[in-house]
């Protein structure tokens, strides 16, 4: 069994309430769970209104497998969602 994480460090231009940072987060996460079977949740930066952490984790059996997943979620996010810009991210397979 292998197991991925994935940390996103997002900005969020332009977004001026918890509320607008929320409204945007939910329906990416949703998005994600529903788009590649993954466990979703923002991590850190809670209160930070224009940057967020995302945490992606899968398992499966192939490192390779579990390593180009989250690489191809990485570049939908860039791709899909406009409105929010990828700063840095990390893959660990464990």
């Amino acid at each position: 069994m292998v197991i991925g994480a994935c940390t996103i460090e997002l900005h969020l231009p332009g977004n001026g309430s918890l509320k607008g940072k929320r409204s945007i987060l939910k329906p990416l996460l949703s998005r994600l769970r529903r788009e590649f079977n993954l466990a979703t949740a923002e991590v850190a930066r809670n209160d930070a209104w224009q940057s967020a952490e995302i945490a992606l984790v899968t398992v499966a059996n192939d490192p390779g497998r579990v390593h180009g997943l989250l690489e191809r979620t990485v570049r939908w996010i860039e791709t899909h969602h406009p409105e929010v810009q990828v700063v840095d991210w990390e893959i660990e397979v464990l």
